[in-house]
């Protein structure tokens, strides 16, 4: 009775791996079967009604849509997870124009992707007589690597968004309440910083002068923008500054103790930072 060693078993992995690619090429390049729905039928007779500028054109309504699988799917695994309050804060504290599901989704193909990595690692040293049995846990740990790689991508990216912002904070009160003592409006001391700005907190004040000027008030699109950041600095700062504009009180006044208040907590993190550094410090660095 013929055996199958470790050898045949890659060599058998790498040969069915070529054949299920080859295959889903060829579906891919298929013609579609089934008829259209009939939303798809009758969507060019209402669309002044569904669309009256008569631009979608989309096949979403026919048949098998893979975009709308792939956001069911991540929307499966972004359950599966939980956590989507921790994920949105720390998205809109870098930055990045995506919802919890999506980032889930990009975590989930991060994932797959390491398995597959791991996979091929595994096939690659069986054939080259390497194999041995611990190499099967070898992708599960890739494709938890990738996802918790993904993960902390995310973090790093809002850490450093939000130092970024903690810099900028005292240079942008020091120029609003230059603006207010100026004879500016609030409002308009905003815009202008805003304008001539080009940092990360300048962007975010240039969203709230877009929100007023859609209606919004201005302490609503502040508080917005505090709990949208959720930094412990801007938070203060805008409470003050929400409060200072209900009250009445001299604003200009206002933003400068904030700005000498931001600027002590940068030297206070500077300092712990140093300290926390300190033995790193000194170890020495080669010149030249």
């Amino acid at each position: 009775m013929m055996t199958l060693t470790t050898g045949d078993l890659a060599y058998a992995v790498v040969l069915g791996t070529a054949l299920g690619v080859g295959v889903c090429l060829l579906v891919s390049l298929a013609p579609r079967w089934g008829a259209p729905s009939l939303a798809r039928r009758i969507a060019p007779y209402i669309r002044d009604v569904t669309d009256p500028r008569g631009l979608d054109v989309s096949p979403s309504g026919s048949g098998y849509d893979p975009s709308l699988a792939w956001a069911a799917v991540q929307a499966r695994f972004a359950r599966a997870i939980g956590g989507d309050e921790a994920v949105r804060r720390r998205l809109q504290q870098a930055g990045w124009t995506m919802d919890a599901p999506r980032f889930r989704g990009r975590q989930l193909g991060w994932a797959v992707a390491g398995l597959a990595l791991g996979g091929a690692v595994v096939v690659a040293l069986v054939l080259l007589g390497r194999g041995s049995p611990a190499l099967g846990l070898l992708p599960p740990l890739a494709a938890i690597g990738g996802a918790l790689a993904c993960d902390a991508w995310l973090t790093q990216a809002a850490r450093a968004r939000v130092a970024r912002i903690e810099e900028e904070l005292p240079t942008v009160l020091e120029f609003l309440a230059l603006c207010l003592s100026a004879g500016e409006g609030i409002l308009d001391s905003l815009r202008r910083v805003s304008e001539v700005g080009a940092g990360e907190l300048t962007a975010e004040l240039r969203g709230v002068v877009v929100a007023v000027g859609t209606g919004s008030t201005l302490s609503d699109s502040l508080g917005r923008l505090a709990g949208r950041l959720d930094i412990a600095s801007v938070s203060r700062s805008v409470d003050q500054l929400v409060a200072a504009i209900d009250r009445g009180a001299p604003l200009a006044q206002v933003l400068h103790a904030q700005a000498l208040d931001a600027r002590e907590d940068a030297k206070r993190g500077l300092i712990e930072r140093a300290g926390r550094k300190e033995i790193y410090m000194l170890i020495p660095r080669s010149i030249g």
